[in-house]
């Protein structure tokens, strides 16, 4: 392997260690900007001084190369098939790293596959605002090596002139029990997906183009967006980050996890009875029916839930078959277009509170303390927090509540930890609660009610050692460590 070669691959290391446009959706921090030793590139904070010369991320105007797998979780042993185009057409080939942690490294270098041909796909199919490349043709179908661990998996495509470069996520899960499943929220991801962001075609359930290539918003975006294209910008999803900070943390401390998606949960594959807990550890906002049902199934059964985020089960969403009869690649919610109820869970008679003990507040213009309630708790113990101590930061993005006027989940106990005022973007103030109840069943049910619980976890810049004792005090509480 050549030097080039090699620093290019640790630069990658240590990029995917930090995978995330923003740990808060909410525009750049201090420690991804320019002059901090990291700079922002195409949505990815990356670590300035290894980024290798002249290698550019592919963008969505020209997709020098872009990608996306059929499927997005793959069992050990099982094929994964991997669909690129590349403008203009020329060789590439794809590294595929392991998110972990590995000695510092936050990802491992796994397998490098061979000089691949690559092709100019046929342009997106758009049909209203729906944009779809299942059409592309297969450009390398991987093996997955029988002896591979379950986690999340990043593949790096890289045009093999090194100019440039883009990645594809994708899941590798078993059956095997273990103490925690991490679920990562790709329903989410792909709702936020606003591929190809080229000013013309490309849209989410956020935003689309209009004809003067403005972006417009939700009242006009997509209803119907589609899992088979690639993610914008650089190929990692929105949020990303905060399911692979969780990751370092709870593998570095030896947490025995096994991994699935939201679509897994969705489609059955999921037995919680497997399981002490279920972690959903990023932003997970947009839940099916069949999502919910399984979930609270789980809790009933005595399996904790454990939800690192805030504004997670917000939109009721329905999966459909492509035409092709591809299960589950189309992701529909028609949020508030057209007439009758939003599609809102409360909205359905279904308040979110009624499952998390807390439920979505709003945004969180900028971070603010959170502040620390009932410090004598078990989830507080040898962390060193004070009744009342704001721990700096550590309410950003968006926050949930408890609302005293809609019904709670039947619990033996239920207590908030947090309990943090802020000013929202009128100057209004609201405030921000984290909350635990115990179910019937003896399940936990946790929910931080803030974007930054997970990036304090493992994000440099971001650590907080408080909430890093206390997440460990509720997982071990969980899975009945001594």
């Amino acid at each position: 392997m050549s030097k080039s070669t090699e620093q290019v691959r640790r630069w990658e290391s240590g990029a995917l260690t930090h995978a995330v446009s923003d740990p808060f959706g909410q525009g750049p921090l201090p420690w991804v900007r320019a002059g901090d030793g990291h700079l922002r590139t195409n949505g990815l904070g990356l670590p300035a001084v290894r980024t290798p010369p002249g290698l550019r991320t592919a963008d969505d105007v020209d997709c020098q190369i872009k990608g996306f797998v059929t499927d997005s979780t793959v069992a050990p042993g099982g094929p994964l098939d991997f669909r690129v185009t590349v403008d203009p057409p020329r060789e590439f080939t794809i590294d595929i790293y392991r998110i972990g942690y590995f000695g510092g490294d936050g990802a491992r270098l796994l397998l490098s596959s061979p000089r691949l041909i690559g092709i100019r796909q046929p342009a997106p199919l758009i049909a209203g605002r729906t944009v779809s490349c299942h059409h592309w043709w297969l450009s390398w179908r991987l093996q997955v090596p029988p002896d591979w661990l379950p986690g999340a998996y990043v593949a790096v495509l890289t045009t093999a002139d090194g100019e440039f470069r883009s990645h594809v996520p994708f899941t590798v899960r078993d059956d095997h029990p273990a103490d925690l499943c991490l679920v990562l929220p790709d329903i989410t991801w792909q709702a936020y997906n606003l591929f190809p962001e080229d000013g013309r075609g490309g849209a989410s359930l956020y935003h689309a183009w209009d004809a003067a290539g403005r972006l417009i918003g939700e009242q006009n975006a997509a209803i119907t967006v589609c899992f088979d294209r690639p993610f914008a910008g650089a190929g990692l999803p929105l949020h990303a980050g905060h399911a692979y900070d969780f990751i370092r943390w709870a593998e570095r401390y030896g947490y025995d996890l096994a991994y699935a998606t939201a679509r897994d949960l969705h489609a059955g594959r999921v037995d919680a009875s497997r399981y002490r807990g279920l972690v959903f550890s990023g932003h997970d906002e947009y839940w099916s029916v069949p999502m919910r049902g399984a979930v609270e199934d789980a809790r009933d059964g005595g399996t904790s839930l454990v939800f690192l985020s805030a504004n997670t089960m917000y939109w009721q969403v329905t999966l459909s078959a492509l035409p092709s009869g591809d299960s589950d690649r189309l992701l529909s919610c028609r949020k508030r277009q057209g007439p009758g109820r939003s599609a809102l869970w409360r909205d359905q008679g279904q308040p979110e509170q009624t499952l998390l003990g807390v439920q979505y507040a709003g945004p969180v213009p900028r971070p603010h303390p959170l502040v620390v309630r009932n410090a004598g708790h078990w989830l507080w113990e040898a962390t060193g927090a004070a009744e009342g101590e704001e721990l700096p930061g550590l309410v950003a993005g968006e926050a949930d509540r408890y609302y005293p006027r809609t019904q709670l989940p039947d619990a033996e106990s239920r207590i908030l930890l947090a309990h943090s005022p802020y000013r929202d973007g009128t100057g209004a103030r609201r405030h921000q609660e984290t909350s635990l109840y115990r179910a019937p069943s003896g399940a936990w049910v946790f929910a931080s009610g803030t974007f930054a619980w997970s990036p304090a976890l493992a994000r440099p810049g971001h650590l907080d050692p408080r909430i890093q004792k206390a997440t460990a005090n509720l997982l071990d509480r969980i899975c009945k460590r001594d």
